[in-house]
């Protein structure tokens, strides 16, 4: 495999063996420009959307600097949810074992819903790599189980989300407790004020990276489906007697809306899989380890799994409802189409939708507009379709339709009498125009 692209970074030997045996054949785009600086201890703020390799942007440079003599802790990396950190630290095991480190480089997870006496215990020894969520990580330093002091490298994953979650003050917390020149690698799809605010009181002179991408990657389709008073429920059942998904993430606005369509599904014999915040962390865990071995379909979530959870192989996704946001539409239709595989995205709308879907449809995304009817998938009328009639139309042919005499009395064939005049009109209109220029 020819490596040249990954060996213009200067990683050493071992990190390069590493990126052969993870099948990477060149890096994406914001590896190829966060990497660099991360090598230089430059602290960085990447925007990208979810699915563009930013992991592994922080995670190659990070184990490039690793110094395997130290046993301290030299890099912390927080995310904002546990399923995050658990995938985030997945990936850490995985670097460590093919570079042949087990043991040699040490890394542990921080996360609730875990026994807290035992993760003491195991942090007698410091691990190099700490990943975690802000507040079990906080926990376990302010009992003094942990320092974080000797840490060279602080990563924020889903920064917005973090502020999102209320994580932003644990973050500080954790800061507060590191070296005042920390490299502060932070990544996050949108850069909300609040997180202005934050970064500034950090960062003086960060290296600002934005990767725009497309919004929507060619191998995806867009389709929307007014729903026009019908149940969710029963448009879904429609949809998923038309569709084979390899597997289908079916989105709601909130909690209860996803228990009731969840319950809504079953009674028409469709079993989902459900995620949400208001799981407790042992049906959360159960319920993605049932999606990891694919023993549902179709799983209904809110956007928790939008940007907190990372499930492979999403063919399809539905939007029950549509989010109140263009980025919450970008984010959920975001967990398909990947690594260039063929994705689909379907979304129920109606009329209070039509502003955002004007939004995305000025920022290029071409939506098919459809129905499901007998069986089948058939287009429908744009919402906008009379709209884009009269745009159609052109100058003349109002002007000469102001000019028709309108009958006052009826009569059979008066349509096609005025239709007739109007067309005389429009010449002589043209033909004045004409003279003119």
């Amino acid at each position: 495999m020819n490596q040249s692209d990954f060996r213009r970074f200067a990683l050493n030997d071992k990190i390069l063996e590493v990126i052969r045996l993870l099948s990477f054949k060149q890096p994406t785009q914001i590896q190829a420009k966060v990497i660099p600086k991360a090598l230089k201890g430059e602290s960085v703020i990447g925007k990208s959307h979810t699915g563009s390799g930013k992991t592994h942007a922080f995670l190659l440079p990070i184990f490039n600097r690793l110094d395997e003599e130290k046993k301290e802790v030299q890099f912390v990396i927080t995310a904002p949810t546990r399923e995050l950190a658990s995938q985030i630290y997945d990936e850490v095991r995985k670097i460590i074992q093919l570079a042949g480190k087990q043991g040699i480089w040490t890394s542990k997870l921080l996360i609730g819903g875990t026994d807290k006496q035992k993760m003491v215990e195991k942090l007698k020894q410091p691990p190099h790599i700490i990943v975690g969520t802000p507040g079990r990580i906080l926990d376990l330093v302010k009992e003094n189980a942990l320092s974080i002091y000797s840490a060279t490298s602080f990563v924020i994953d889903e920064a917005d989300l973090m502020a999102d979650l209320g994580f932003i003050e644990d973050i500080d917390q954790l800061l507060i407790r590191c070296k005042e020149d920390i490299q502060l690698l932070v990544f996050s799809a949108t850069i909300p004020v609040r997180l202005e605010h934050f970064l500034q009181k950090y960062l003086e002179h960060p290296a600002f990276i934005e990767i725009e991408g497309h919004l929507s990657p060619e191998t995806m389709e867009h389709l929307l489906i007014a729903k026009k008073h019908r149940d969710e429920s029963d448009i879904i059942g429609q949809i998923a007697q038309i569709i084979q998904p390899y597997l289908a993430i079916i989105f709601t606005n909130g909690k209860k809306q996803a228990d009731d369509l969840s319950m809504a599904l079953g009674t028409k014999g469709i079993s989902t899989g459900l995620i949400h915040g208001g799981l407790s962390p042992r049906e959360r865990k159960r319920a993605l380890k049932d999606i990891q071995q694919l023993r549902y379909q179709y799983i209904v979530a809110t956007d928790l799994a939008s940007r907190g959870i990372d499930i492979k192989g999403v063919s399809h996704v539905i939007n029950a409802q549509m989010p109140k946001e263009e980025e919450f539409y970008i984010h959920r239709v975001g967990r398909t189409a990947r690594a260039g595989m063929e994705g689909t995205a379907i979304s129920l709308y109606t009329d209070e939708d039509i502003p955002l879907i004007r939004k995305l449809e000025e920022k290029g995304i071409n939506f098919a507009y459809v129905d499901v009817k007998h069986g089948e998938i058939v287009e429908a009328k744009a919402w906008n379709a009379r709209n884009l009639r009269k745009s159609n139309t052109s100058d003349l042919e109002k002007e000469a339709w102001k000019r028709v005499k309108k009958a006052k009395k009826v009569k059979p064939g008066y349509k096609k009498k005025m239709k007739k005049q109007q067309q005389a009109i429009k010449r002589q209109l043209a033909k004045k125009l004409k003279r003119r220029t």
